[in-house]
């Protein structure tokens, strides 16, 4: 071939997770790096919601963030209406969500990316990649390129298959051709057996849509912004209100009615769905007898007419896609942009991946995103970052860096990943921390700063973690040293505080439950004329708020690790006639190899989980 190029990191997809990999490796000193990807494909594409952050993702942005990702950046410079999910729940499970503009969003990404001198964006179309000697081929219809390290970040596009109905099409999404499939493409590599699955619901006509008859849900203007540098409250663009219907028995009927016209349940489609994030035939076969499922309907632009109807996934036919949207409230006289569909492709074996995204058995290659299976565009974003960072620091000669679950939900993602088999697409909430009431969105600067000293970079979010972790100690000794005497028995009842008691401390008056502790701590600090910014309060008020609970937790968490690591032998396990059949089954499966990976097992009985830790 004439065209042969050299780098030092080549990202294949440009994606969320390649967009991430390909913008932390840059600041590595003097790294060439290609992200080579789909022409007519957006950078950092929204193909479904358009969306960032959400329950466990929100925590996610803001660790890609205080590592020095690009993710909560341009989520805010996009965004066009917040929320904090779970918020009547605990601060340990709140989770912000910004809803973008997917046209904007990319534009941005794509301004990033070009700013760094030493990224080069290729648009061409993968044909083959293979290692010979210590560099990668990598092959397209116009040229070749050799890299030292490779990161795979293709989402859905790998022997991509779309479904409306009865027809069926090959592609990534719709409008753009499929690549070949993952072992075509990449040699040595094994895809899991099973294909994955997800789907998208159809786009609406915002002229078609009668907004008086439905419930209005308006952007929250005290949500704090993801990226660090950005005043806590800033809105860089017009927000826009979400709105609120639902499905009804007449919706419902005419899906059920359907059921041998939908891929998924006709036998059109044989790949796996997230059973987590279900779409409208799923609750209608599965769930027979509910018939009220919440639609949000939510921008996806704010030039254009486009509007997501989220919870209503489909890959009917188009005539039945129209027929169920028109019996739902507000959306009578509904128009469809776009048809809902489902899209099956292959993925990676995580099986195969280390704890840096790195194949086991091909140094130098890495995965990202939805080609592990995962479901969200935050899930992706933190893959690639982890890839790209562990890219750079290998080609450094540095030692690699690894998120313990512990203290992360980007750890927590890559151990569950690469832990135990995947036989359905992965989706990241707070139930998967086993230590959420310290692994917060707030404190995410503080737990995500001993990394990034460990990647030795130094930049001005590497400043700003040390300007916020030296202001919240003083604020912190400030909860424990201002403390409250006879003359204020009086403020307390005024402010319904709850009862004095005679020198207590300002952070003891924190865990009362009957407080907001952010609340009253800015209304005392303002009393006090102590002057500290909003982030550096949230965090020393919720932080307060849950001191006691966190070194109970910490206490548990060490008795806990002794067991955790404690190695098994699952093949005595499914040998022992003690052991229930089907958890021998599930065992057999997974084949654990910590006793950490076993009680994540799904399925087993608490009697298995106590015979193993007896030692059968």
């Amino acid at each position: 071939m004439e065209n042969i190029a050299n780098f030092d990191i080549c990202v294949i997809g440009g994606g969320h997770a390649g967009t991430e990999a390909a913008w932390i490796a840059s600041q590595f000193g003097d790294l060439e790096v290609a992200v080579i990807t789909m022409p007519g494909v957006p950078l950092a594409s929204a193909p479904c919601n358009p969306s960032v952050g959400g329950v466990g993702k929100g925590q996610v942005v803001r660790e890609i963030d205080a590592l020095g990702g690009l993710m909560g950046k341009l989520a805010d410079l996009s965004a066009i209406q917040w929320r904090i999910l779970n918020e009547s729940k605990g601060y340990a499970v709140q989770s912000t969500r910004a809803q973008i503009d997917k046209e904007i969003y990319p534009v941005e990404a794509k301004k990033h990316l070009l700013s760094r001198k030493n990224i080069t964006l290729i648009r061409e179309k993968v044909k083959r990649v293979a290692k010979k000697g210590e560099v990668f081929n990598i092959s397209t219809g116009e040229g070749e390129f050799l890299a030292k390290k490779v990161v795979i970040t293709t989402g859905t596009f790998l022997n991509g298959k779309l479904h409306v109905g009865p027809e069926h099409f090959s592609g990534g999404r719709p409008c753009v051709e499929a690549s070949e499939g993952l072992e075509d493409i990449f040699m040595g590599v094994r895809a899991l057996e099973k294909r994955f699955k997800t789907g998208t619901p159809p786009r609406i006509d915002r002229k078609t849509i009668d907004f008086s008859k439905l419930k209005p849900q308006p952007s929250n203007g005290k949500v704090p912004s993801f990226h660090y540098a950005h005043d806590p409250g800033k809105r860089f663009l017009e927000q826009r209100p979400c709105y609120l219907t639902s499905t009804n028995p007449k919706t419902m009927e005419i899906v059920q009615k359907n059921r041998d016209q939908s891929p998924m349940f006709n036998g059109q489609i044989k790949a796996v769905g997230a059973r987590y994030c279900p779409g409208l035939e799923d609750k209608a076969y599965r769930y027979p007898d509910r018939h009220t499922h919440h639609i949000f309907l939510e921008p996806e632009t704010l030039g254009g007419d486009s509007y997501y109807p989220s919870g209503i996934s489909s890959s009917l036919p188009k005539e039945v896609q129209k027929a169920f949207l028109q019996t739902i409230e507000g959306l009578e006289k509904a128009e469809i942009l776009m048809y809902g569909h489902a899209v099956e492709y292959d993925v990676v074996d995580t099986e195969q991946l280390d704890d840096t995204m790195q194949h086991k058995n091909i140094e130098g290659l890495y995965f990202a995103g939805q080609v592990n299976g995962t479901s969200g565009y935050e899930e992706a974003a933190g893959q690639g970052l982890v890839a790209g960072i562990n890219g750079a620091l290998s080609l450094k000669g540095k030692e690699k860096l690894v998120l313990s679950r512990e203290d992360s939900y980007i750890g927590v993602m890559i151990g569950d990943l690469i832990g135990l088999r995947r036989d359905e697409p992965y989706r990241l909430f707070t139930a998967r921390c086993e230590n959420r009431l310290l692994v917060r969105e707030d404190n995410a600067l503080i737990r995500m700063a001993p990394y990034r000293a460990k990647m030795g970079l130094e930049g001005a979010i590497d400043e700003y973690q040390r300007n916020f972790i030296d202001s919240l100690g003083r604020l912190q000794h400030h909860l424990r040293t201002r403390r409250y005497g006879e003359k204020d028995r009086e403020y307390f009842a005024r402010q319904e505080y709850g009862t004095l008691k005679s020198g207590m401390a300002l952070g003891d008056l924190l865990k009362r439950s009957e407080i907001d502790p952010i609340e009253v701590l800015e209304r005392e600090l303002g009393r006090q004329e102590q002057i500290f910014d909003r982030r550096t309060v949230i965090t020393a008020a919720i932080s307060a708020r849950y001191e006691g609970h966190i070194a109970r937790a910490k206490e548990e968490q060490k008795r806990r690790r002794g067991l955790w690591d404690r190695g098994v032998d699952w093949e005595k396990i499914v040998a022992s006639p003690h052991i229930a059949h089907e958890c021998r089954e599930r065992i057999k499966a997974e084949r654990p190899r910590t006793f950490f990976d076993l009680q994540r097992i799904e399925g087993l009985r608490p009697a298995t989980l106590a015979l193993v830790a007896s030692g059968l």
